[in-house]
């Protein structure tokens, strides 16, 4: 053998130029289940829901999460008949963009990165407020950190370390609702603790729905940013290894999960902790602390269990975060593809992971040092109103979407029949949905309006006029178009245009 040949035998093989990289499909099924899962069951349930029962009661409550969560289902059948047609990474960008107008695609991606990139903060602030139980001399501040270094870690290394990792993180927080769910029924029928039995808590109409509808309407900026992540699934289809079957089947069984999660989790609070209890009220720091999850068990007795959930809660807190950081980034990925941000944050590396846009979006999760500042609590609660408007507008455009999309599907000459996934309620279910959310939009704080609260103000619209500015800024200086029906764009990815059409 000469030293030539030698040489070019053992040369390692330097892989796809950075051009020519693309994301890997290596989800598989259970991993867009918990993906989905994961998204949602975070610190909305297990911290949030307390105020939530407290405000407009348990009755108020459940009627608020009901009715989030009804419109909820019908966007998750608007996503995924578009996100098994059209499985890519930008999702709710590229559909706004293809089926809307470039201008509208523009502001629904950006929105959407910060949404996920400030609910990554929220997370960490919530991690250093569980931390406070095992070690209140501690700043909030460093929590934040370490757990920002964990999240990164996870979602550097690759698409399939992230999908299991955040399987067996989800998996965690599942099981435990379930234990929850099984031993609140066991107390509210007096088997086990002492003095939690019963249904006392429902006997008082005026307690049950405290604040009347007022209340009700009130809370649903709570609930809409606890089902915040059921969306998730549309962005991880764009590496999904066979979405047209996956995305499905993730859509059929995941939306109930989480509402059978809900419902019952709210049901059980409500009926085992008092309205008037203080540690119910999320209205200052030491308040938010305490989670009903954790109160729940501590009024049945069991210390040891107490401290336990408090761990499954920090379990769940960085399932949420690390799931918000992959979609966050992959946006942001997407964007970049599309020349809507910095042709940097386009670039891929060996393992298929977009490095620059991780980098970009975990810097973000430094807002959870403002915990260092302004108190843990504060932070919690500016963020969570920040965050939640943002999730509103994204849900507001999925349904806009997939309104104009079976439109200019039809008007292509197509059949329903073709589509691998078909929303059942169309076109009620978009128009339905599109309506709800322009009203709690518009009135989700409008207390504070009559008020003259300026800074709840700020914090609970300032994302509505900075998407307005990103949409009409956008189209002004692009003097981009409304997409006419016949000229929209219907292709899916070209790794998956050789695929059945029917699952």
């Amino acid at each position: 053998m000469s030293q030539d040949t030698q040489r070019t035998s053992t040369t390692v093989d330097p892989g796809p130029a950075p051009s020519e990289r693309t994301l890997k499909r290596t989800l598989s099924s259970r991993h867009l289940q918990m993906i989905a899962i994961g998204g949602s069951i975070g610190t909305g349930l297990f911290v949030a829901s307390g105020g939530s029962i407290a405000q407009a009661g348990p009755g108020g409550a459940l009627v608020a999460y009901a009715a989030v969560g009804l419109m909820v289902y019908l966007l998750m059948q608007s996503l995924g008949e578009m996100s098994a047609k059209i499985p890519v990474a930008g999702s709710f960008q590229t559909y706004a963009t293809r089926f809307v107008s470039p201008s509208f695609g523009f502001a629904i991606g950006w929105n959407y990165w910060f949404n996920w990139a400030i609910t990554v903060a929220a997370e960490l602030v919530a991690a250093g407020i569980i931390m406070d139980f095992w070690f209140p001399g501690v700043p909030g501040w460093i929590w934040a950190g370490a757990f920002l270094a964990i999240l990164f870690g996870l979602n550097a290394l690759s698409t399939k370390a992230f999908g299991e990792g955040e399987f067996w993180l989800a998996l965690i927080k599942v099981l435990t609702v379930i234990v929850f769910l099984a031993a609140g029924v066991l107390m509210i029928f007096g088997i086990i603790g002492q003095g939690t039995g019963g249904m006392g808590n429902w006997a008082n109409t005026e307690e049950v729905f405290n604040g009347g509808f007022v209340s009700i309407i009130a809370v649903f900026m709570i609930a809409g940013f606890s089902f915040q992540g059921t969306e998730l699934v549309g962005v991880a289809a764009g590496e999904a290894k066979n979405p047209r079957r996956e995305v499905p089947k993730a859509i059929r069984t995941v939306f109930w999960r989480i509402m059978l999660f809900y419902i019952g989790a709210i049901f059980i609070i409500g009926t085992l902790i008092p309205l008037g209890d203080p540690s119910l009220l999320a209205s200052g720091e030491s308040d938010i602390a305490a989670s009903p999850f954790t109160m729940v068990f501590e009024r049945a007795g069991i210390a040891f269990a107490a401290a336990l959930m408090n761990a499954v809660i920090l379990t769940a807190i960085l399932s949420a975060g690390n799931s918000g950081l992959y979609a966050s980034t992959r946006m942001l990925y997407a964007m970049a593809m599309d020349g809507k941000a910095p042709k940097i944050f386009g670039r891929l590396n060996r393992r298929g992971v977009p490095m620059p846009a991780l980098l970009a979006t975990a810097s973000i999760g430094l807002f959870g040092f403002l915990t260092a500042i302004i108190g843990q609590g504060a932070a919690y609660s500016w963020l969570l109103n920040v965050s939640g408007l943002c999730g509103f507008i994204v849900w507001a455009g999925i349904a806009l979407s997939h309104y104009r999309f079976r439109r200019g599907f039809l008007a292509q000459g197509h059949k329903v029949s073709e589509l691998p996934y078909k929303a059942a309620f169309f076109p009620i279910g978009p128009l339905v949905a599109f309506a709800v959310l322009l009203l709690v939009i518009a009135g989700q704080n409008y207390q504070a309006v009559l008020a003259g609260q300026g800074l709840e103000v700020l914090s609970a619209y300032i994302g509505l006029p900075v998407f307005l500015i990103l949409w009409f800024g956008h189209r002004f200086k692009t003097k981009s178009k409304v997409v006419a029906l016949k000229d929209m764009d219907l292709s899916g990815p070209a790794d998956l245009d050789d695929e059945p059409t029917k699952s």
